[in-house]
């Protein structure tokens, strides 16, 4: 399951974040994906390189118990819907809280992914002789559940600490093209020479959105 999160009342869990097969015209590059012909490598977080032992249902529960302390009729049973509503009811950060702890908790207990083994491994043999480009994480999870999970599982070799962008890292979330751009900046290259590796439509987007080659983690995965 991807970190974006799924209805209350336990309907499609997707949260409109769909995978591949529902992406329609979405472009990414052409296989075979050489990473070394990229100056950096963004990474979506949770569903490409690890799982977040998340139930997204109890997530959205959660939050929707935020707006009823409140006194606040949610207009949306969708998560996404209703973090992104809750700064017009006035309630952004017990809502941002609500589903962070869930997060960080589920960063703690993740497993990690074929492609996040491929990085860690990639990383303990790199002898430093080969030009292996940066590489970093955005992600629609919080900022602090990202580092967590970057921790647990050994991903700290691989990826620059200074380029974890998550959900509150900047101002705007996937798919607007803000955090994927902060991610790529923060490796010191342009976009159009930099490759963001996901595994949703919602990542598919907003690397479109920010003018940064696209690439599918399954694709990475099975070449």
């Amino acid at each position: 399951m991807t970190g974006d999160g799924g209805r209350a009342n336990g309907g499609d869990e997707s949260g409109g974040d769909a995978p591949k097969s529902a992406a329609g015209g979405v472009p990414s590059v052409d296989r075979p994906i050489d990473l070394d012909a990229y100056d950096a490598v963004v990474y979506d977080l949770d569903g490409t390189l690890v799982e977040l032992a998340v139930d997204w249902g109890a997530v959205a529960e959660s939050v929707l118990e935020v707006y009823a302390g409140h006194a606040r009729i949610p207009p949306t049973d969708e998560l996404w819907g209703l973090l992104e509503a809750a700064g017009e009811y006035g309630i952004r950060d017990p809502v941002e809280a609500a589903i962070a702890e869930h997060e960080r908790s589920g960063a703690r207990s993740s497993m990690l992914l074929p492609l996040g083994r491929r990085l860690t491994e990639g990383a303990e043999r790199s002898d430093g002789g080969r030009n292996v480009p940066p590489a970093g994480v955005c992600s629609l999870n919080c900022e602090a559940a990202c580092r967590v999970a970057v921790e647990a599982h050994g991903l700290g070799e691989a990826l620059d600490p200074h380029a974890i962008v998550g959900r509150d890292t900047v101002d705007t979330h996937k798919p607007e093209p803000e955090s994927v751009l902060a991610a790529v900046d923060r490796l010191g290259a342009e976009p159009a020479r930099a490759l963001f590796v996901g595994d949703s439509r919602r990542d598919a987007v907003a690397a479109e959105r920010a003018g940064v080659p696209f690439a599918w983690a399954e694709d990475l995965i099975d070449q």
